[in-house]
């Protein structure tokens, strides 16, 4: 099974091919700007090049930006300390000179990686059996949408499921984001929820790309407390944070889709 120091070694060379800079640049204190551009090797959902993106893995910051906004974004992240950048107040400053080119601030996540040490499938109250690609078909439902991304079905992997006579009651996913790393989403009825069934479903699923050499990753929205606390008990711990411009057409569409 990978060490934990392969498994960061792996997630800092992925980072470093989505933003275009070297893996050594996430360990370093002091922050940078790259210009970043498309990469054939990219996590497979991402829209390259960006416009503006942070990543800190809690040292510097590396910005991968477009050349236009370099000098503001440089300027910012060198005046406010990293782990300030990716918060407000001091986002505001970001996001107004963000703003003159018709951007704005918009994905703001915090990933986590496993502790291979700490990391082991835990007991779920429920059956549980491991899905394939060929057992999701009837399962893009909204119900399973943090799981199964129906826009990229092709990547939809493998996935452990929990069923209570039967019938499916929660449900992890991992998505093939990359070669190297593969994302896990995770959904339990609401009904079930509160029984430990998405850790259990979790930390199996990650056991199980791991066996595989592959490094799963997690990732959640900085205010959603339930899927940190699902994370750090499935055996995953804080690894990096990242936060993504777009434009403002696209921001005012997700906020819109949300109303």
């Amino acid at each position: 099974m990978l060490t934990n120091k392969e498994i960061l070694q792996i997630a800092l060379t992925q980072s470093a091919i989505d933003s275009g800079c070297r893996a050594e640049d996430f360990l370093a204190d002091e922050s940078i700007t790259v210009h970043s551009r498309p990469h054939p090797d990219a996590r497979r959902y991402l829209k390259l090049p960006f416009f503006c993106d942070l990543t800190s893995y809690g040292r510097g910051i590396v910005a991968s930006v477009a050349p236009e906004i370099e000098a503001d974004v440089l300027a910012y992240i060198r005046r406010y300390p990293a782990e300030h950048c990716f918060e407000t107040p001091h986002l505001h400053v970001l996001n107004a000179a963000l703003e003159k080119h018709g951007m704005a601030a918009c994905f703001m996540a915090e990933y986590f990686l496993p502790d291979a040490e700490l990391m082991h499938p835990l007991t779920c109250p429920y059956e549980t059996k491991i899905l394939t690609q060929a057992d999701f078909a009837p399962l893009y439902l909204p119900q399973w949408s943090n799981a199964l991304c129906e826009q990229r079905k092709h990547l939809d992997t493998l996935g452990v499921g929990a069923y209570d006579n039967g019938e499916l009651i929660g449900f992890a996913g991992a998505s093939a984001d990359c070669d190297t790393m593969w994302q896990i989403g995770i959904d339990v009825l609401p009904a079930y929820r509160r029984q430990g069934i998405a850790a259990a479903l979790v930390s199996r699923l990650a056991c199980e790309i791991l066996a595989r050499d592959i490094v799963p990753f997690y990732c959640c929205a900085w205010s959603n407390v339930a899927s940190a606390r699902c994370a750090i008990r499935s055996g995953f711990r804080p690894a990096w944070v990242q936060l993504t411009a777009k434009s403002r057409e696209f921001v005012d569409g997700m906020n819109q889709d949300k109303a």
